[in-house]
């Protein structure tokens, strides 16, 4: 999706260095493109105290 994106004139010449280089896929590394999704609801999500 980003590559069809930046293929485009318009956005790929508003992109500067800066823009560029904070582009990665891995942002999205846990979604998954097949629709799958694991939830174990007897796992807790560790919290430190004191963190909001």
């Amino acid at each position: 999706m980003i590559q069809s994106v930046l293929a485009e004139p318009a956005w790929s010449q508003r992109m500067n260095p800066e823009d560029l280089s904070s582009l990665t896929p891995l942002l999205f590394a846990h979604v998954n493109p097949y629709g799958a999704l694991k939830l174990d609801m007897n796992a807790l999500i560790p919290i430190e105290a004191g963190v909001v």
